[in-house]
């Protein structure tokens, strides 16, 4: 079973995101073994991009903060490579074609499996031009994490039926960020994937509040937040951690008593 499996097999999982080198990556480090500290199932490592299209203004300019301060894709690697001496919490990266592409991308994903990564969400990679990418990954061991939106309902069960590790449903349409509602039916997403493959269903985008990540793990096996905490990251900048940490741990709690 892949790690990012047994995410899920406790029962409901929460992922938090954070932006690589924002404030830095001394300041990353530390929020990931927080973040595991505090009961997350599974952490998302953004990796700052310059052009970050998924993303709304809180992670774009997270992306500018990391990117300004000297971060690099051999950094981050660097950096996972001290986690994985200090903890086994599956971990994913999230980041955009471009820079798996301009780093190489059989080096990319190779080194990722090698340094102990376990999947690659990549928002911007059409299902018709994961081939780029797929066979890479499942040649070194590592999970090409599939995204389904709400409007891609013939789409939905295409894009299951391959799918790897865990399908990240998106709960809205447009960019990320912290949404009051959410109103797309998420259980009819959830059993449209379900039908085609066994796997697990996590909730991303616009996920703030202990009572909306219940009642998306309600409706799917978990919930991913990630403006909210980089929100934190911005507001109390090097102080962050112990913020972030309080907050994943009473979104975890919400999570896990579903």
């Amino acid at each position: 079973m892949s790690k990012i499996r047994q995410a899920f097999a406790r029962g409901k999982a929460f992922i938090p995101f954070v932006t690589c080198g924002d404030p830095s990556l001394e300041v990353t480090e530390q929020l990931v073994y927080a973040m595991a500290d505090a009961g997350a199932d599974l952490i998302e490592l953004g990796i700052p991009f310059s052009d970050p299209t998924a993303e709304g203004p809180v992670i774009q300019a997270a992306n500018v903060r990391a990117l300004s301060g000297g971060v690099t894709t051999d950094k981050i690697f660097d950096m996972v490579r001290r986690i994985r001496q200090k903890t086994d919490i599956p971990m994913v990266f999230m980041t955009y074609a471009n820079v798996v592409f301009s780093y190489g991308a059989e080096k990319f994903i190779q080194t990722a499996a090698e340094i102990g990564m376990d999947g690659l969400i990549l928002p911007d990679l059409p299902y018709e031009e994961k081939g780029e990418f797929d066979p890479l990954c499942k040649q070194y061991g590592l999970d090409l994490v599939s995204l389904i939106a709400p409007t891609s309902h013939d789409r939905i069960r295409m894009i299951a039926r391959e799918a790897e590790g865990f399908v990240y449903c998106v709960s809205s349409l447009g960019v990320t960020g912290v949404r009051s509602s959410i109103t797309t039916d998420i259980g009819a997403m959830v059993q449209l994937v379900k039908a085609e493959r066994d796997i697990p269903c996590a909730v991303g985008f616009g996920i703030s509040t202990p009572a909306q990540a219940a009642e998306m793990a309600g409706k799917s096996d978990g919930a991913i937040v990630g403006s909210a905490i980089v929100k934190l990251c911005a507001q109390y900048g090097a102080d962050c951690v112990p913020h972030v940490a309080a907050y994943v741990r009473e979104m975890a709690q919400a999570v896990h008593n579903v």
